[in-house]
């Protein structure tokens, strides 16, 4: 292997470890005879350090599915035990009892379909059942309980239709295991593979495994620090051991399963599995009509499969687990990558996706690739796209919609919740797209705050009609109701929505939709989203969780400030979490990977409100929004809102070098002054500062928000108006007072660290797009 790729590999992970992305890592790279194996930093940071050692033992989280629960399944299959053609019901009867989902992706999936699903469907996730089990209660459940919620989920789409990840697949598999084997799913695998195999370090319940060389994950409640015990709050609840996460192991103990995966090497003369099974295993099991390629519980080709890099060619197969761990196997150069990290330590914070890509193209140049092999872009939840459907180009919701020729509205009465970013990618209006679309009959429109065509800034909004349709426009944003009436929606048959939302909690579009969406269901009607991007990505989870009492219209649902997800994901998690119980259906959006640029996107950029203009200036609202509402200009009245706040009171050379001191990544400060010509501090000269966001994927809105509050109060704290106003927006009162009793800003975060937690295990159930 190349030493010079192998020293831009330390490099790489220094970096990340540097950048906070990681506390450390452990990497085993093997090329035929030669193997590189490294460990880095510290495998624990909080409440003591301990450095990282190569045999340090990591929560593999879902490489669980790949390294126990698949080979148990095809061992069994092998034996003729067990159908991998057979109906899932015929292992688990009680499977065949359950339903479909209220608000189903495919209307048409009938609970009959149940009976159609096998457990090869499970094993390449084609079964029709959504990502996870919801996670609302803080009661212990127990194994046999999470069994029975995963054997009595609802249906969200038909069988074998579509490629979606679901957690609830190998669950599944590993209680099915279990009763073809007689025994629990960790007994089976240590005694057909871990025991065999000399992988004495790595197990389920690692209560034999030597607890300090365990990496920890994060600290939960009611639990402490994670360490020996599983990160996975459903695996935890079923006591540790599930067929979709819970194993523990070493770098050295995987490289090994890995060579008797990939060279068929034997144990005491045996092979674990035949060859046949292993090629089925790691070759593709879907249609070839599908952009996604999986084996048997390997990724092969999907939009998950991004730690092969971008070099290494598409032959290969591996998987990730959510704590930071990852396998890539190239058979081609009889070559595998194995990184385990714990990037959730000693919070979710940790990123470590960067850093897989990285790796990945390190390691297939060391063993000899030089030319690019480009990630897939490719949501792993999406249909066929074909080079006339737009492959290459992201369609919003609307662009799949008129694509699909308009099949989940025909023959409906419909009115359309939106305004002047409800358009398609050529720009079209959704108005006039649906008003001469055939087969649609748009009787009402709807319009939010701003207006139908988001020009407005006053606090109601009146009813209108819209010129070219002459069709009614009835006002959401009024000030005695925002809701659709029942006189309003009476001879409907659907509410449809369109609106491009940015990603804040506290920007009302989302507020009026969940109200929409509570009168779709008071009024048995359909509700219809047609999802849009999260213009500012849906990587980035910030921000404490929703608390107290206050304005639900700028805090509609326990979500943080910077939740991360599209309107459609929403709208999922809003009908199950308040109980809503619409009609749901979402219309995906098609080619978008949720840590991308808007500006990758190639989709037109239209102002969703009259202050939010470009942008930097909606990847900032969520921060510099935070001190609306006190006595600080944000920019309103000027040209460049957001970009900038200030007042008289202010001095601009000493509040900029304040700022730059908190070393904020991704944004430099520079002072100004300005004048606004409408809203707070109207005509009047301000003091202040300029953001200038230098890095978007390092920035984090919410981060430069505190550090405004915190040194405006610390500098001004009898004119600074923070404790009357400051909580309007970011509706966490321990935090502000934290920040009136001068804590520091670790000390704020720990105050919602477990809320955050909590909420990015909750939305998993909800998203629909690869995270």
């Amino acid at each position: 292997m190349l030493p010079s790729r192998l020293k831009a590999i330390d490099e790489a992970v220094e970096k990340a470890i540097g950048r906070g992305d990681i506390p450390g890592a452990v990497v085993w790279l093997e090329s035929g005879d030669e193997v590189f194996h490294r460990a880095y930093g510290h495998r624990m940071t909080s409440p003591r350090s301990e450095k990282m050692t190569k045999d340090t033992i990591f929560d593999v989280a879902s490489l669980t599915k790949v390294l126990a629960t698949t080979p148990a399944v095809l061992h069994l299959a092998e034996g003729g035990r067990l159908d991998l053609n057979a109906p899932v019901g015929s292992y688990i009867p009680e499977f065949l009892e359950g339903g479909i989902r209220p608000e189903p992706n495919d209307p048409d999936v009938k609970a009959a379909d149940r009976k159609r699903i096998t457990v090869r469907q499970l094993l390449t996730h084609q079964s029709g059942l959504p990502p996870g089990i919801f996670l609302s209660e803080a009661d212990f459940w127990g194994h046999e309980e999470g069994v029975r919620r995963a054997a009595s989920i609802g249906l969200i789409e038909r069988p074998g239709t579509r490629f979606r990840y679901s957690d609830i697949n190998f669950i599944l598999l590993g209680e099915i295991v279990s009763r073809v084997s007689g025994q629990r799913l960790d007994e089976y695998a240590e005694a057909n593979f871990l025991g065999p195999l000399g992988m004495h370090s790595s197990g389920f319940l690692p209560t034999g495994l030597a607890q300090s060389l365990i990496a920890p994950t994060t600290e939960i409640k009611d639990y402490g620090l994670l360490r020996g015990v599983v990160h996975d709050p459903t695996a935890r609840r079923m006591q540790g051991v599930a067929g979709h996460a819970g194993l523990f192991s070493t770098a050295k103990d995987i490289a090994t399963f890995l060579r008797v995966l990939m060279r068929g090497a034997p144990v005491s003369g045996i092979p674990i599995l035949n060859e046949s099974t292993l090629e089925a295993a790691t070759s593709n099991q879907l249609s070839s009509e599908l952009e996604i390629q999986r084996g048997l519980g390997w990724d092969i080709g999907s939009g998950f499969a991004y730690q092969r890099g971008e070099k290494f060619p598409k032959r290969g197969y591996g998987h990730t687990g959510w704590t930071g761990t990852s396998i890539w196997v190239d058979p081609a150069s009889d070559t595998f990558l194995i990184v385990l990290a714990n990037r959730n330590h000693p919070s979710e914070s940790g990123s470590i996706k960067d850093l897989r890509i990285e790796l990945g193209t390190l390691a297939a140049e060391a063993v000899g690739y030089t030319e690019p092999v480009p990630l897939s872009r490719v949501p792993p939840t999406s249909r066929v796209q074909t080079a006339a459907d737009g492959a290459g180009f992201v369609l919003n919701g609307v662009d799949v919609l008129e694509r699909d020729g308009f099949n989940v509205l025909q023959g409906l009465k419909i009115g359309l919740i939106t305004n002047q970013t409800g358009i398609t990618r050529t720009r079209r209006s959704t108005i006039d797209l649906l008003a001469s679309a055939e087969g649609v009959d748009l009787r009402a429109l709807f319009s939010p705050e701003h207006g139908i065509r988001g020009v407005l800034d006053q606090d109601s909004v009146d009813d209108t009609r819209d010129a070219a349709t002459g069709l009614p426009v009835y006002s959401l944003y009024k000030s005695e109701f925002r809701k659709p009436t029942v006189d309003q929606v009476k001879g409907l048959d659907a509410l449809v929505f369109d609106i491009q939302d940015i990603g804040c909690r506290f920007y009302t579009y989302i507020s009026t939709m969940g109200l929409a969406m509570e009168a779709a269901a008071e009024n048995e009607l359909k509700f219809i989203v047609l999802d849009r991007v999260n213009p500012i990505g849906g990587s980035v989870v910030d921000g404490p969780v929703r608390t107290g009492e206050g304005n639900d219209f700028v805090a509609f649902h326990t979500i943080p400030v910077q939740h991360g997800m599209t309107v459609g994901e929403l709208a999922r998690l809003f009908n199950e979490e308040r109980n809503v119980g619409a009609d749901l259906t979402v219309v995906p959006v098609l080619g978008w990977d949720p840590s991308m640029s808007y500006d990758d996107t190639g989709l037109p950029w239209v102002n969703p409100s009259p202050n939010i203009r470009s942008v930097t200036q909606a990847m900032l609202y969520p921060g510099v929004g935070l001190i609306e509402f006190t006595n600080v200009s944000v920019g309103r009245g000027t040209r460049s809102p957001f970009e900038h706040i200030g007042a008289p009171w202010i001095h601009e050379g000493k509040l900029a070098r304040d700022l730059a001191d908190q070393e904020i990544p991704g944004v430099a400060f520079y002072p100004t002054r300005f004048t606004p010509d409408s809203s707070v501090f109207s005509g009047e000269d301000c003091g202040g500062v300029r953001f200038v966001v230098t890095n978007r994927e390092e920035f984090r809105p919410v981060e430069l928000g505190l550090a405004l509050k915190r040194i405006l109060f610390q500098s001004h704290p009898d004119t600074f108006t923070l404790p009357e106003k400051g909580n309007v927006l970011l509706r966490h009162q321990e935090s502000i007072d934290g920040i009136v009793q001068g804590k520091d800003a670790s000390d704020i975060r720990e105050g919602w660290k477990d809320d955050l937690e909590d909420f990015l295990k909750r939305r998993e159930a909800f998203l629909i797009y690869s995270r």
